[in-house]
């Protein structure tokens, strides 16, 4: 019956939805469709989960807005170095997490929170999930066009999301899935993408072969990545059935090529990150 729920706070200036439209930017929201008549104006901001919380006794944490994020310094020092909001130390609440407030004038407070990591001996360098400046290259097969279009979709919404334009994005189209090692291999080569993202759908019904088409394929795209340097993932099908198919490319089971972007930003990451000398570094 609920179709969506959307949280609206008025700014109280001009200046001050201009400072919250480019702290949500810098935060790496996704923007919906902004709006403007002759009375206001408006402008979305799409979070990638979200809930309402009803809450008896305590509350939970300050602020009009709670946001978790993964890496809380981090956030942190995104918001300082923006320099448009007002923010508070990090300090723990009652429930296993901290957080700090980023508060703009006097329209809103925000609670950014993370749970409390578990301490270990060990450390891990992880990638991040938005980046700036990256260029992807995307191999998609024209065969099952109407299933590999959607594939197509769904990492150009990734990489929207995770902080990339669409001008350093490039598109090559090749036959089928058998072909997509060797055109990922060769964008990989020129060593002008930081990541190349491999799109197809292959059915067992097609073809007599199946099992050793898709074998060289996931071969192919992994020796691309080995010969190269360059991450290049994996976004294509192997299904039984059309519905299947139909199914992981956006329907029931999420979309694929949207998770192969998705862990090509994060490789992009991580390689920036090792190349620097392990980065920020998580402890596990």
């Amino acid at each position: 019956m609920i179709k969506s729920i959307t949280t609206v706070k008025l700014a109280k200036s001009k200046s001050d939805f201009a400072k919250l439209s480019a702290l949500f930017d810098a935060l790496g929201f996704e923007r919906g469709k902004a709006w403007k008549d002759s009375r206001s104006e408006g402008a979305p901001w799409l979070a990638p989960v979200g809930s309402i919380e009803f809450v008896n006794g305590q509350a939970p944490a300050e602020g009009d807005l709670l946001v978790e994020v993964n890496d809380l310094e981090n956030t942190l020092a995104t918001i300082e170095k923006s320099k448009l909001a007002k923010v508070s130390k990090v300090q723990p609440t009652h429930w296993k997490s901290r957080y700090f407030t980023a508060e703009l004038a006097q329209t809103i407070k925000l609670t950014f929170w993370a749970f409390d990591s578990q301490k270990s001996p060990y450390q891990a360098t992880e990638g991040d999930l938005y980046i700036e400046g990256a260029r992807f290259g995307i191999v998609v097969s024209r065969f099952n066009q109407f299933i590999t279009d959607r594939l197509l979709q769904g990492s150009l919404d990734a990489l929207r999301r995770s902080g990339t334009t669409d001008s350093n994005v490039e598109i090559v189209r090749v036959p089928g899935a058998f072909e997509v090692p060797i055109a990922a291999r060769k964008l990989a080569l020129t060593k002008r993408f930081d990541a190349v993202i491999c799109l197809g759908l292959l059915m067992r019904g097609e073809t007599s072969n199946y099992e050793h088409i898709s074998d060289e394929v996931a071969r192919g795209i992994g020796r691309a990545a080995q010969d190269s340097g360059v991450p290049c993932t994996y976004g294509v099908l192997t299904c039984d059935t059309l519905e299947q198919a139909v199914d992981r490319a956006g329907l029931k089971h999420g979309n694929k090529g949207f998770e192969a972007a998705i862990s090509a930003v994060e490789m992009v990451s991580l390689s920036r990150r090792i190349a620097a000398g392990g980065g920020r570094k998580k402890k596990r």
